[in-house]
């Protein structure tokens, strides 16, 4: 009997990446079901895996360098560039350079951390002659705006007085003046398109200070300080370029990137599947398949707005074919992914245990999750050729 299963995951926060949570998905199918056809496809949506998957794809190049990490310390970071492309086209993540990763768990302060390494790895960009750029939100670790971003590229942030604010969201705070006099002059030239998660704003109750500051390590303190950080940065921004990015959708993404892209950079923001899908094959897989497996870090009731399973369950259901969602936690509002396309979901923890444990055995428990429910796949088969026979 032929049987083909997509494997299209997301990658799992400080544990896996999107290829691996994919090798650890079809290692379990396979000893379920070792005649299935399985063609694997890992997801990104702009964070980590970004700009090694377009290049993958592309037949593209990397490039590697040392760039200003978020908490302020020297890291290896990478761009690359896309193959076959007639515009020098330029990939940058800016989890390379600022992600939640590489913000070690007792640093953890998103009034603090800075995204300075993005704008530093646009500069290199620029400097490797690249007309376009496609920008990468996702898996953030700060909520500075993207202000650390600008200054990596010339344009100074100043308080009442005149001075250089510090690094870091909180001193947003402060801001009374942005000047542009010194701004990278390359920016005019280069087209910038950045991919976000298109729900996400900068300010306001569903702001990204309220929303994803407790996921940064924020208290309930500094994220109202944040909160009103983003308010004050908005204003001037908005009296600095004439640009209101307070509400713009995905002003918000990456802590903030969004809006300085929009309002700094003269960049462009786009929902990010529409630039992710324009060099991935998923549709076409999709067409191939009988049954898709995703997965990701976390299912629950924001999967639907702009998460990857839920990106995938709906194109799988376009085309009429059934989903399953593996996932490291289940939380809150997780039942409304069955109107998103999510036909079945289910944990891959077995036991209560440690996050720390959780992450260091997260291979194995992904595997052993896929080999489960395609056993339990099998035996819907298993039932349905017997009711068919039976009819």
């Amino acid at each position: 009997m032929s049987f083909t299963v997509l494997i299209a995951p997301s990658g799992f926060k400080e544990s896996l990446s999107a290829d691996q949570a994919a090798d650890c998905i079809k290692n379990g199918v396979k000893r379920a079901f070792p005649g299935a056809t399985l063609i694997k496809a890992p997801m990104v949506d702009g964070g980590e895996g970004f700009t090694m998957a377009l290049v993958n794809a592309t037949g593209g190049t990397l490039h590697r360098l040392s760039v200003t990490g978020p908490v302020n310390d020297r890291i290896e970071a990478h761009f690359g560039f896309l193959g076959g492309c007639s515009e020098p086209t330029a990939i940058i993540e800016m989890a390379a350079a600022a992600g939640l990763s590489l913000v070690p768990r007792d640093r953890r302060n998103p009034c603090l951390t800075t995204s300075y390494g993005v704008g530093e790895l646009v500069r290199a960009a620029l400097d490797k002659g690249a007309r376009r750029i496609l920008l990468g939100c996702g898996d953030s670790g700060i909520n500075d705006g993207g202000a650390g971003m600008a200054e990596a590229l010339g344009i100074r942030l100043l308080d009442e007085n005149g001075r250089l604010l510090p690094r870091g969201g909180a001193a947003l705070a402060r801001l009374a003046t942005i000047d542009m006099s010194g701004r990278d002059p390359r920016l005019d030239e280069v087209r910038i398109d950045a991919a976000v998660n298109w729900h996400n704003v900068l300010i306001g109750e569903r702001g990204v200070a309220r929303i994803f500051g407790p996921q940064k390590g924020a208290s309930p303190a500094q994220v109202e300080l944040l909160a009103t950080a983003m308010d004050t940065y908005a204003e001037v921004i908005q009296r600095t370029t004439g640009l209101d990015v307070g509400m713009a959708p995905g002003s918000g993404a990456s802590g903030g990137l969004g809006a300085a892209v929009l309002g700094l950079l003269s960049g462009r923001l786009h929902p990010r599947y529409d630039i992710v899908m324009q060099y991935l094959e998923l549709d076409r897989f999709i067409a191939q398949a009988d049954l898709v497996i995703t997965a990701e870090g976390s299912l629950d009731g924001q999967t639907p707005f702009g998460k990857v399973p839920a990106e995938v369950a709906q194109r799988a259901k376009r085309a009429g074919v059934p989903v399953i969602a593996l996932a490291g936690t289940i939380g809150k509002g997780v039942r409304l992914n069955f109107e998103h396309g999510i036909d079945a979901f289910a944990s891959i923890l077995t036991r209560p245990c440690s996050l720390e444990d959780a992450i260091s055995c997260a291979p194995k428990l992904l595997s052993r999750a896929a080999e489960d429910a395609t056993r339990m796949v099998m035996v819907g088969m298993s039932l349905r050729h017997r009711l068919d026979d039976a009819a």
